[in-house]
């Protein structure tokens, strides 16, 4: 049995196109997704010593959830109270 290239066997076996497309798709939604996170959300820390404590510059207004849906966002006084005395 020769070795065959990927394209080779992709042409010799159609039946396999849709197997790769859908994985081909699987490892890009899950790299992107990957790097949406990483850049945006303050849960994932990649550099410890320049910010050992990122949660408390997350902003209590804003969601923090991947999607929501008709939902209001309000600030809770007793945290803002505790933010004003420790500063």
């Amino acid at each position: 049995m020769r070795n065959l290239g990927f394209f080779q066997m992709l042409r010799k076996y159609k039946e396999l196109i849709p197997l790769v497309g859908f994985v081909g798709f699987a490892a890009v939604g899950a790299l992107t997704a990957s790097a949406y996170f990483l850049f945006t959300k303050s849960d994932v820390i990649v550099n410890k010593s320049g910010n050992p404590e990122p949660w408390e510059n997350v902003n209590p207004n804003q969601s923090q959830k991947f999607l929501s849906i008709n939902q209001e966002w309000k600030s809770i006084e007793e945290l803002e109270k505790v933010k004003k005395m420790m500063k």
